[in-house]
């Protein structure tokens, strides 16, 4: 059992791989491999551009690194390859080191090991949990900025223009600005909308048709009968013919220590991006997933990449959910698609060379348009505030940092952090009182009369070394609002968890409360707290009757030992229990 369980973690195609016997599924996987490297074909290329790349380096990693994603990874019709994101992460941690162009490409080879061995070592040592410190709105909030200045940032090559790149990225958008205002290509600036419209025209009244290709078919077409390129246009050029061939990456530490943070970076927001196409498809076919095996998966895929020539990939939005509309049964649709992208770069190249720029600019601007998503910000707003402003921070950040985009994340992620432990610290403590129909709600809320003589108070969260201090500034309070006060009664139900500090502080607190005659009760203490109290010696036999199960029995305990309020002061809680 054990040895079988080790093979299918290091063998998880043999889940799937069996299932190709069946014809049905074979040519479901064909289909859809070949739909989607209809796609990935002109896109690979655009977003290598977007990394600051030739073109066919976006080939180059959307060939081996596909196949061996869908081999050793957990989701059936999650595609791998080139995304927009991942690419600008690139361009953003390169663009300062690699002043010599020579060098450009052996550093984002190196970077996507880097990012391949981090994300292998958190896979292999089942640390996939690291990944949820990318909370969801520090997600939201840097992919909704990253979009935007991926989208900004082909502005040059639709207007034909070109500027000098600033400190800031908005900086270097207002340059290309004013640069279009004087210096716009026409011929250029055509190709680019052309490419955008047929598009946008095919998405909206032949779905079928895949756009990108048809653009890009089209404007290549077009711009060599034109000859766009005598015009001053900028085409893709020559693409090296034949496949990429197998190298060592070349290492340079002093580089390479300064691309860790953003090798953490991308491995995680390029991990997020997979996991979470994987999860929303798991949830329509019912797959189990696995995230430390997803991560070996995109990590293998990452250290393949950088040993034939690639860059960074990750899991994509559009391309998995193209893979799964077309009806991808298994990982072998992905391997199609790594084949097609195999005879293009063996037989299909020549013809690429007229491709223009501003259609793989085109292409860009509108693969990232639907990332941008300001729902889910003001959905958070109506769920949690703090969460809303951590997602608008970080894209404030995003746009305003950029090229430095690891800042903007690093202090969503802070901030996301902080905001936690604030919250933590100040958890949820109510007074609460019974209502007339006899259940026990927070009195404050309701609008409640409370006991004089005792207080029932519920406390919701962890108690840690972090928030006991201001649990027992509540409790002092309540004592100190109300003199008569005899008993204290702690609903525990809410505390799931305690430290030695939070123990040390309720036993101290009921030393310091029974010198004033107030005494301390318990109710609905979960196991694992009652545990501690009776390994500590808090709930010793001295003082075992002040833990009870239900509020009830801790009022009625109370009550053997104090006179109940009188009925004219009309006390819910000692009216409720005298009256059963």
């Amino acid at each position: 059992m054990i040895a079988q369980r080790l093979l299918q973690r290091i063998l998880p195609f043999r889940a799937w791989i069996g299932e190709l016997k069946d014809p049905n599924v074979l040519r479901a996987d064909l289909i859809a491999g070949i739909s989607v490297a209809l796609v990935l074909v002109p896109q690979s290329m655009a977003y290598a551009q977007l990394a600051g790349l030739p073109a066919y380096y976006g080939l180059y990693a959307s060939f081996l690194p596909v196949m061996v994603a869908s081999l050793f990874g957990s989701s059936r019709q999650v595609h791998t390859g080139p995304v927009a994101v991942v690419s600008l992460l690139t361009a953003s941690a390169l663009a300062p080191l690699a002043t010599d162009p020579a060098n450009y490409a052996a550093y984002a080879i190196m970077l996507a090991l880097m990012v391949g061995i981090f994300q292998l070592s958190l896979g292999l040592l089942q640390l996939g949990f690291f990944v949820d410190f990318l909370s969801h709105p520090v997600v939201v909030g840097f992919t909704n900025g990253a979009a935007i200045i991926i989208a900004t940032s082909q502005l040059g090559k639709i207007f034909g223009v070109s500027v000098e790149r600033s400190e800031h990225h908005y900086e270097t958008v207002m340059r290309i600005m004013e640069a279009a205002l004087q210096n716009t290509h026409m011929p250029t600036l055509a190709f680019g909308i052309g490419a955008i419209v047929i598009m946008v025209f095919l998405k909206k009244y032949a779905p079928k048709i895949p756009g990108v290709l048809a653009a890009v078919a089209l404007t290549t077409l077009a711009s060599w009968l034109l000859k766009f390129e005598q015009t001053g246009g900028k085409v893709v050029g020559t693409v090296p013919q034949g496949l990429p061939a197998f190298s060592m990456p070349e290492i340079d530490l002093e580089i390479a220590s300064q691309l860790i943070i953003s090798a953490i970076t991308i491995g995680l927001i390029g991990f997020t991006e997979a996991i979470s196409v994987a999860k929303a498809i798991a949830a329509q076919t019912r797959q189990r997933l696995d995230a430390n095996q997803g991560l070996v998966g995109q990590g293998l895929a990452n250290i393949t990449a950088s040993f034939f020539q690639g860059y960074a990939v990750s899991g994509s939005f559009s391309r998995s959910a193209i893979n799964f509309s077309a009806g991808a049964k298994t990982g072998f649709a992905a391997i199609a698609s790594g084949i097609i992208v195999m005879l293009t770069l063996l037989f299909l190249t020549p013809l690429l060379y007229h491709l223009p720029q501003p259609t793989l600019a085109a292409v860009i601007i509108l693969a990232v348009f639907n990332l941008i998503k300001f729902k889910p910000i003001k959905y958070a707003w109506r769920v949690q505030k703090h969460d809303a402003i951590v997602s608008i921070i970080t894209f404030l950040l995003t746009l305003a940092l950029a090229p430095h985009l690891e800042q903007s994340i690093l202090v969503g992620v802070v901030l996301s952090m902080a905001l936690y432990i604030y919250r933590t610290m100040r958890p949820r403590i109510c007074i609460l009182s019974f209502r007339k129909d006899g259940t026990l709600a927070d009195a404050e809320a309701n609008i409640l009369k409370t006991c004089p003589k005792m207080s029932i108070i519920r406390f919701d969260g962890p108690l840690f070394f972090a928030n006991t201090g201001y649990f027992e500034e509540k409790v002092l309070e309540r004592v100190a609002a109300k003199p008569d006060l005899n008993f204290i009664i702690i609903d525990a139900e809410g505390i799931n968890e305690i430290d030695a500090t939070g123990e040390e502080m309720l036993h101290q607190l009921a030393v310091r409360l029974q010198s004033l005659n107030i005494e301390f009760l318990f109710c609905r203490t979960k196991k694992q707290v009652m545990d501690v109290f009776l390994k500590t010696g808090f709930a010793s036999d001295a003082w075992l009757d002040h833990f009870h199960h239900t509020e009830q029995q801790a009022i009625r305990f109370a009550l053997e030992k104090i006179e109940p309020c009188d009925t004219e002061s009309q006390c819910p809680i000692c009216t409720s229990v005298t009256a059963k």
